[in-house]
């Protein structure tokens, strides 16, 4: 896909984000439906979307959700119950999700639906035949509600497998305002001034970056957002069909850029040895606790990090605020990820919750609890706690068909989704030595090019 006009108008709303200062942005949603209360409906208006009557069925929900994320979808199936009489039971599911459905579906106790994170677990659950098409009634709600390269994500080979129901904008960075101020720094819109921004704040005794490089997604994340903004969208299309080998000379400049950064230990909370040791939740609520003396100024993330900092006293829009990922190139990039429901079981409940879950309806409970994004373009944006969330939000609909989504979440699971190995491993290993780009680089490919091929 070729980056358009309407790309970079999405460019400018994330800038609006940083410019705006985003104050003021406390929950505004007061007065509206409480989830789970004919949540959706919207006042004196009938339901977004008919569901049949399921008295008696059970219906079990698989995904890696835990937590305040695990909280806020359980409210989502409550009102599924409350609709439909049917009775849903949540599976915690444990990363890579591809091994844990597999452990299930031989021991004949398959969920009926999977919250699945990756497109390329939702290749391999129909290469493997676990995953059933989507119903009628289902793609009518994804026609009516969803750009088509959402749709198309959610695709194998043109048949509706997936119903995205939670997205991420994933090229965002939060900052404590009070450790900014006290030193005199502003946001950056620049890698390079994003840098200088970071020397700033390590002058005023701050330690400016907070990685939680425990979890090798959020390495890849970094790496994604550099390269889409360095490279371009064409390239970044071509590594993520692996059309181009990672030993290619664009995957050398990312990692250089990415290296400025990793490379100066005194830049990154615990340097590289405690950024490897710190799990993501809590690279984010060490950045906001502390008072004006965390233990990192800045944390990179997507909007889901605002659900780890109402876990700490800070508040989003004064306390906590945010600003796109520093453009590399021309443009700050736009990457995105999400969770897309998958029927594992052929039979009525599991089609009726992913129709549920193409809904507008559905995708309100969530969004006025917080920490979500939804890529239901139909989604009225007041619904949306804050004003920080609902610039989010807007910018991801604004895109449209131009999002890139995450880069190893298109990839097969055994590269780009699996701790301790592949893309995620390898990360790890150029955090601790940022130095050995070459030896990154033909790690990454080796690993890549067996994956793509198995």
């Amino acid at each position: 896909m070729r980056r358009t006009l309407r790309m970079r108008r999405a460019v400018l709303v994330f800038t609006a984000i940083g410019a705006l200062a985003l104050t003021g942005c406390g929950d505004d949603g007061a007065g509206k439906d409480k989830p789970g209360d004919d949540a959706g409906k919207g006042e004196g208006s009938a339901p977004s979307v008919t569901l049949p009557k399921l008295d008696g069925e059970k219906i079990s929900v698989a995904a890696v959700w835990t937590g305040p994320e695990q909280a806020n979808f359980t409210k989502v199936l409550d009102e599924f119950e409350a609709r439909t009489g049917a009775t849903v039971t949540f599976v915690p599911a444990q990363d890579p999700i591809v091994n844990f459905l597999g452990t299930k579906i031989a021991g004949g106790q398959p969920p009926d639906v999977a919250m699945i994170p990756q497109v390329g677990a939702i290749q391999q659950a129909v290469a493997k035949k676990w995953a059933k098409p989507v119903g009628a009634e289902a793609k009518a709600q994804l026609s009516k509600n969803y750009a088509k390269v959402w749709q198309d994500l959610g695709a194998v080979d043109g048949t509706q497998y997936g119903v995205y129901f939670k997205a991420a904008n994933k090229s965002l960075v939060w900052y404590n305002a009070k450790a900014f101020e006290n030193a005199g720094a502003s946001e950056p819109k620049t890698w390079k001034d994003f840098l200088a921004t970071a020397e700033t704040i390590s002058a005023s005794g701050v330690t400016p970056v907070s990685v939680g490089g425990a979890d090798g997604w959020t390495l890849t994340d970094w790496f994604e957002n550099i390269y889409l903004s360095q490279a371009g969208p064409e390239k970044y299309d071509q590594l993520a069909k692996h059309e181009i080998k990672w030993t290619d000379p664009s995957v050398k400049d990312a990692l250089t850029t990415l290296a400025e950064l990793f490379g100066k230990p005194s830049l990154i909370s615990g340097g590289a040895d405690g950024a490897l040791q710190t799990e993501f939740p809590v690279s984010v609520t060490q950045t906001f606790t502390g008072g004006d003396q965390p233990k990192g100024a800045m944390v990179f993330e997507g909007d889901f990090v605002s659900i780890n900092i109402a876990q700490t006293k800070a508040k989003i829009g004064t306390d906590a605020k945010v600003f796109p990922f520093p453009a590399v190139g021309a443009d700050s990039p736009v990457v995105t990820g999400g969770d897309a429901a998958v029927a594992l079981k052929d039979g009525k409940g599991a089609q009726a919750l992913l129709t549920w879950l193409a809904s507008t309806d559905a995708a309100k409970i969530w969004a006025e609890a917080g920490g979500f994004i939804s890529p239901n373009k139909a989604l009225d944006a007041a619904a949306y706690p804050n004003d920080v969330q609902r610039k989010i939000a807007e910018a991801l609909i604004a895109a449209g068909d131009d999002v890139r989504f995450d880069m190893s979440d298109q990839a097969p699971q055994s590269f780009g989704g699996t701790p301790g190995k592949g893309e995620w491993k390898t990360l790890q290993d150029f955090l601790k030595n940022p130095k050995d780009i070459a030896g990154t680089q033909a790690k990454l490919e080796s690993d890549a090019a067996k994956a793509y091929t198995s």
